[in-house]
C-alpha cells in the first residue's frame, strides 16, 4: 500500500490459496466474477482509513493456475470454459494502444440539475433511463425530478466521472505447439489498469482471467445466436525461459544424456538432417550448429554480442534450397518460414494496423522476424525483396532488436533469431569466376551480417549425378511403395522392400527427439572457450589476416573480426552438440574448416582469401585494375585536344600494362555505373569522358 500508486497489484500465487483453503481455491476457479470482488473488498478491509479516504485501490492478481487443469490451449476453449478462471499460453500478435474506460459515469439532469451516478460495465454505454428520485445509490446531490429519458436531457460530468486504463491485446498459439499445416488460432484478451502497456508484439505470456461470451452483432436493430468468446485478465506472466514450451520427460532426459556420449553425435545428428537431400555434408553440419547457437553475452557497458548464427544459401535453381529452409523451419522449436517475394518489411519486422481490431485506432501487429524471436527465421528468395523492405533486416540482424515508429507509435520489439535465408543468383546460374556481391541482388551491408554464406552450385559429374540419380529414384520408388501398400489390399510388395527402397533416407533421429535435445542443449548447456581453444583461433586469424602478401599495405584483407566472431560462435554450437560446458580444439577446429570451406567458395581471388568480394563486391585485384584503368584514361584524356579518349585506345593502352582485354571491358563498364567516367551522347559507343 506503502508504494501506491507504482505498485497498483497483490500477486498471490494459485498453490498459495489452494493451501491454505482449497474449497476456496476451487471457488475461485469455478466462480472468479464473485469471488474476486470480495478478495478485493477484504484488501479494502484491510487498509487504514486515510488511504481509503486517497482512493487507494489494490487489485488481486492470481499467478500460476494448475498447468494440468487449467491451463487451456486457445483451440481447446469450448462453451463449458465460459465464465470460469482459465490461463492461455501463446505470443503477443497485436497491442492497441492504452486509452481509458469509463467504469462509472455520473450525468446531471439539465432539468433540475440533480446528479445522478451509472455503473458502466462490459461494452455498452448506459445512459440514465430517468431521472431518480427514489434511489439515493443513483442520485448523489438531491433526489431528481422522476422525469423519464424521453422528458428530459442528461449532460455527462467527464471531470467526476471514474476512468480505467484499459488494452485490447490478441494472443496466438506458439507455432511450436502444432500440427504440421494448422493455422494458429486467436484469441482477444482484455487487460486493465497496472497490466496495461507490459507486453509488446511478439512477446511470449501466460495470461489467467475469466472466459466472457459476447453476442454478435449481425446488423443494426438485429441480433445473432452466436457468440464470440474474450478473455478478461486478471494476470500476465511473461515467458522469460527459452524453448520452455518443449515438455522433456525423466525418460527423454535418460535418452538425451546418454546419446550425447555417442562418440558419432555429430554425423549422427547431420545425416538426420532432411537426409532425403542428398549429399550437402558441410551444409548441413553448419545448419546443425545454427540450431544450436553460441551464447548471447551482455558486456559491463550493456553492450549485446548475438550468439545467433546466421546462414545464407546461394545456389542454381533446383538445388533443394526452398526444401532445406522449409525443414529447418519445421525441426528447430521455434521456426517461422517467410518467402521474400511476398513479404514486406511490415510483415518481417513489424505493422502499424488500422482494423477493426482496434476499433479505428493504431495497432501494432509482429512480423516473421519477431515471431521467431529465441528461435530460427528462413527467408526464402531474400534477393527477390525490395530494397526498401530489404533494409529493415540490417538492425534485426546485427543488434538483433527493431525499433518501430510507425503511426505515433514507437516501440522496441526483439528479434533475437537465427536468419536462415536463400538467394538465386541474378542470371540463373552461378559464376565462380565473378565475386558473389555481383551475382546477387543484394547489398553487400547486408552480406556481410551472415556469418556463412554457401554457394549450391550444380555442375555435371558423372558419379555424382548418378548416386544422386539412386538416391532420388529410390526416394521415389520407396513412395510408390509405400503409397501402393496402404491403399491396395494386395501383398504385392512387402514391408522389407519399402524398407530396403527407403535405407538412406530414413533419418537416424526423430525430428522429436532432435527437438527436444536441442531445447535441453540451449537451456543447460554454456560452454565456456579453454586457452587452447583461444588460442587456435587466434593463430588461424592472424595467419590469414597475413597471408601471402607478408601483411603489406593495400594488400587484400582475407578475413575481418565479424569472421573472427564467427568461429567463436560456430565452436560454442559445436560444444553445446555434445552438452559440454568447454569449447575445445575439436570445437575450434570445426568451425575453421566451415569457415574455409564457404570462404574458398565465396571469397577467394586467384587462390587468395579476400573478404573484399563479399564486404565491398569489389576483390583487391579488381580495386587495383580499377585504379589503374583510371589512372590511363586520364593520361589520355589529358593528351588529347577535346578532353575526350577512345575506347580501343584505353583497351590497347591496357594491353600494354598488361591487363586482359575482356577484364578491362568490364572494369570500364563499373567505372561507368559508379559514374566515374561516362560516354558522350554523340559518341556512344567509343568516346570516353570523365566525369
Amino acid at each position: 500500500m506503502n508504494e501506491y500508486p507504482e505498485t497498483k497489484s497483490i500477486e498471490v500465487k494459485y498453490f498459495e490459496i489452494d493451501y491454505f483453503n482449497p474449497d476456496l481455491a476451487n471457488h475461485l476457479l469455478e466462480k472468479p466474477n464473485k469471488t474476486l470482488p470480495a478478495a478485493e473488498q477484504a484488501l479494502v478491509n484491510q487498509m487504514p482509513t486515510d488511504a481509503i479516504h486517497k482512493g487507494v485501490k489494490l487489485n488481486l492478481r492470481v499467478v500460476e493456475l494448475p498447468r494440468d487443469t487449467y491451463r487451456i490451449p486457445i483451440r481447446d476453449l469450448r462453451a463449458e470454459h465460459l465464465g470460469k478462471m482459465i490461463a492461455i499460453e501463446g505470443l503477443v500478435r497485436k497491442a492497441t494502444e492504452v486509452r481509458p474506460k469509463i467504469t462509472e459515469a455520473f450525468f446531471e439532469c439539465l432539468r433540475c440539475q440533480s446528479r445522478l451516478r451509472v455503473p458502466q460495465d462490459e461494452f455498452t454505454f448506459k445512459e440514465p433511463m430517468e431521472c431518480s428520485r427514489d434511489d439515493p445509490n443513483i442520485y448523489i446531490n438531491r433526489p431528481g425530478c422522476g422525469r423519464a429519458a424521453s422528458s428530459t436531457a442528461f449532460k455527462l460530468l467527464l471531470e467526476m466521472s471514474t476512468f480505467i486504463d484499459t488494452q485490447k491485446l490478441e494472443i496466438q498459439e506458439s507455432p511450436e505447439g502444432l500440427r504440421g499445416g494448422d493455422q494458429p488460432q486467436r484469441l482477444t484478451v482484455y487487460v486493465e489498469d497496472d497490466l496495461t502497456g507490459q507486453i509488446s508484439p511478439g512477446d511470449r505470456v501466460i495470461i489467467s482471467g475469466m472466459l466472457r461470451s459476447r453476442q454478435k452483432q449481425m446488423r443494426p436493430q438485429s441480433k445473432s445466436t452466436f457468440f464470440d468468446i474474450h478473455l478478461d485478465g486478471i494476470s500476465i506472466e511473461l515467458e522469460q525461459k527459452e524453448f520452455e514450451e518443449v515438455e522433456i520427460t525423466e525418460e527423454d532426459l535418460e535418452q538425451i544424456l546418454e546419446f550425447s556420449r555417442d562418440p558419432n553425435i555429430y554425423s549422427k545428428m547431420r545425416d538426420s538432417i532432411a537426409p532425403s537431400i542428398y549429399g550437402l555434408s558441410t551444409e548441413k553440419e553448419s545448419l546443425l550448429l545454427q540450431l544450436f547457437g553460441g551464447i548471447e553475452k551482455k558486456m559491463p557497458d550493456e553492450t549485446k554480442i548475438r550468439g545467433d548464427i546466421h546462414i545464407l544459401f546461394v545456389g542454381d535453381p533446383g538445388t533443394a534450397k526452398s526444401q532445406l529452409l522449409e525443414y529447418m523451419s519445421r525441426l528447430s522449436p521455434r521456426g517461422v518460414y517467410a518467402s521474400g517475394k511476398s513479404s514486406t518489411a511490415a510483415g518481417l519486422t513489424a505493422a502499424a494496423v488500422r482494423d477493426e481490431f482496434g476499433e479505428g485506432r493504431w495497432t501494432l501487429e509482429a512480423g516473421a522476424l519477431v515471431l521467431a524471436d529465441k528461435g530460427l527465421a528462413c527467408v526464402d528468395e531474400i534477393d527477390k525483396m525490395s530494397p526498401q523492405d530489404r533494409s529493415s533486416m540490417h538492425e534485426a540482424m546485427e543488434q538483433q532488436i527493431i525499433h518501430v515508429a510507425k503511426a505515433g507509435i514507437t516501440a522496441a520489439l526483439q528479434s533475437r533469431c537465427a536468419v536462415l535465408a536463400a538467394a538465386n543468383p541474378k542470371y540463373g546460374r552461378f559464376d565462380e569466376t565473378s565475386p558473389i556481391a555481383m551475382q546477387i541482388n543484394m547489398p553487400t551491408t547486408l552480406l556481410s551480417r551472415f556469418d556463412v554464406i554457401f554457394t549450391i552450385t550444380d555442375k555435371p559429374e558423372e558419379r555424382r549425378d548418378s548416386d544422386m540419380a539412386d538416391h532420388i529414384l529410390h526416394a521415389h520408388l520407396g513412395g510408390e511403395i509405400h503409397q501402393f501398400r496402404e491403399k491396395i489390399e494386395e501383398e504385392t510388395y512387402s514391408e522389407k522392400e519399402e524398407e530396403a527402397a527407403l535405407e538412406g533416407i530414413h533419418p537416424e533421429l526423430s525430428r522429436d527427439f532432435l527437438r527436444k535435445y536441442v531445447a535441453y542443449a540451449k537451456r543447460h548447456s554454456f560452454p565456456v572457450m579453454t586457452n587452447d581453444a583461444i588460442e587456435s583461433i587466434k593463430d588461424y586469424y592472424i595467419k590469414l589476416r597475413s597471408q601471402d602478401t607478408g601483411g603489406e599495405e593495400g594488400s587484400a584483407i582475407a578475413i575481418t573480426p565479424r569472421q573472427l566472431e564467427a568461429f567463436v560462435r560456430l565452436s560454442e554450437a559445436s560444444a553445446r552438440v555434445r552438452l559440454s560446458n568447454k569449447v575445445t580444439m575439436e570445437d575450434t577446429e570445426r568451425a575453421i574448416r566451415i569457415v574455409e570451406y564457404f570462404l574458398r567458395k565465396v571469397a577467394s581471388d586467384a587462390g587468395v582469401f579476400d573478404i573484399d568480394m563479399i564486404a565491398t563486391g569489389t576483390s583487391h585485384s579488381q580495386r587495383s585494375r580499377l585504379m589503374e584503368l583510371m589512372n590511363i584514361i586520364e593520361e589520355l584524356v589529358a593528351r588529347s585536344k577535346n578532353d575526350t579518349t577512345n575506347l580501343d585506345e584505353v583497351l590497347m593502352e591496357a594491353e600494354s600494362h598488361g591487363i586482359n582485354r575482356d577484364l578491362a571491358k568490364n572494369d570500364i563498364d563499373k567505372l561507368k555505373k559508379e559514374g566515374r567516367i561516362y560516354y558522350p551522347k554523340m559518341e556512344a559507343k567509343k568516346g570516353i569522358k570523365l566525369v
